[in-house]
């Protein structure tokens, strides 16, 4: 073998021995970088609203996408995920893995207050507007306060029992508003009963709130009555609805799921319903919330993945 072709073969093999080496470093960069997103918490914002509709404070919280404080140009879309009959703004983080699940997304989501009002305007208490501090406030603080997609494809709804019925309802009521409106386990009949299956269901905080059974709110707020009087026109501009319940949960619960989903079927409504094992529990919420995040993902606009924000700096953080 001559010096020259020696050589040669020498350089052949450092060239063959620094490509394996580049890319046992690439695997291992790469290994290290999916650790460390699978790792890290999103941040996590309380904000303290003031209502003036509701003329009381009605905190929420925000989580906020891994990539939020350093993609400081990214508009991100936002699911708004509402509360239970009983519960608070604070239960989804405190109650579930809804923090973690959220971080595999580049989702803004809020949890809002609601207290018992049914995401509803009270037919007979004037400062009880929980359908109308929704719209008319919390979204356009949210705007104000966050980088959002400020369109109807950048945002969505969703919630469990009472917030499963108000998800529902915004999404038939204000269809321009979310292109995506989800419930689990909803309540869904509940302006349906009479006095008396109101009482014995032990919610009666919505006698106050939909009045008499043949009130102009009760009507209004009726998911079965808004769905059998939607005209055929108006139907290509509804959202896309997903909603499930457990085949263990209650008769006040499961049967008007079912019902819906028949109806809505009828309808030729765009519509997915799932009937899973499971009651009227966390461990089913905890559950299905990670569907839920997953299809909002499908249905909303999400920002371009792996926008390459590493060399551009923050923005002041929303206070």
């Amino acid at each position: 073998m001559t010096l020259r072709l020696l050589w040669r073969t020498l350089l052949k093999k450092q060239d063959q021995n620094n490509t394996l080496l580049r890319r046992f470093l690439f695997a291992v960069s790469l290994s290290f970088a999916l650790f460390l997103t699978a790792s890290a918490k999103p941040r996590v914002e309380t904000v303290q609203f003031q209502s003036k509709l509701v003329k009381a404070t009605l905190p929420y919280k925000v989580i906020l996408p891994l990539d939020y404080d350093t993609s400081s140009t990214t508009r991100y879309p936002v699911l708004y995920l509402l509360h239970g009959l009983t519960g608070h703004y604070s239960d989804w983080i405190s109650r579930t893995n809804v923090e973690d699940y959220a971080a595999q997304y580049r989702i803004i989501v809020v949890t809002p207050e609601g207290n018992d009002g049914w995401y509803t305007d009270s037919a007979m208490v004037a400062t009880d507007k929980y359908e109308t501090y929704i719209l008319k406030e919390l979204i356009p603080d949210v705007q104000q306060r966050y980088r959002t997609i400020e369109a109807r494809y950048g945002r969505g709804i969703a919630g469990l029992s009472m917030g499963g019925y108000g998800s529902l309802k915004f999404g038939l009521k204000s269809p321009s508003t979310f292109v995506f409106a989800a419930s689990m386990s909803g309540a869904l009949g509940v302006a349906r009963f009479t006095e008396k299956e109101t009482l014995a269901s032990g919610w009666a905080t919505s006698l106050q709130l939909f009045g008499p059974v043949d009130s102009d709110t009760r009507k209004a707020n009726d998911l079965f009555q808004l769905v059998t009087q939607l005209p055929a026109a108006r139907i290509a501009s509804l959202p896309f609805f997903y909603f499930d319940c457990g085949t263990e949960d209650s008769g006040l619960i499961f049967p008007y799921n079912r019902e819906l989903a028949g109806l809505m079927l009828e309808k030729k409504i765009p519509h997915e319903y799932r009937e899973l094992p499971g009651d009227h529990s966390w461990a089913y919420w905890d559950k299905q919330v990670q569907e839920v995040l997953k299809i909002a993902a499908q249905k909303m606009r999400l920002p371009q993945p792996f926008a390459d924000s590493r060399n551009l700096k923050s923005e002041p953080r929303a206070n």
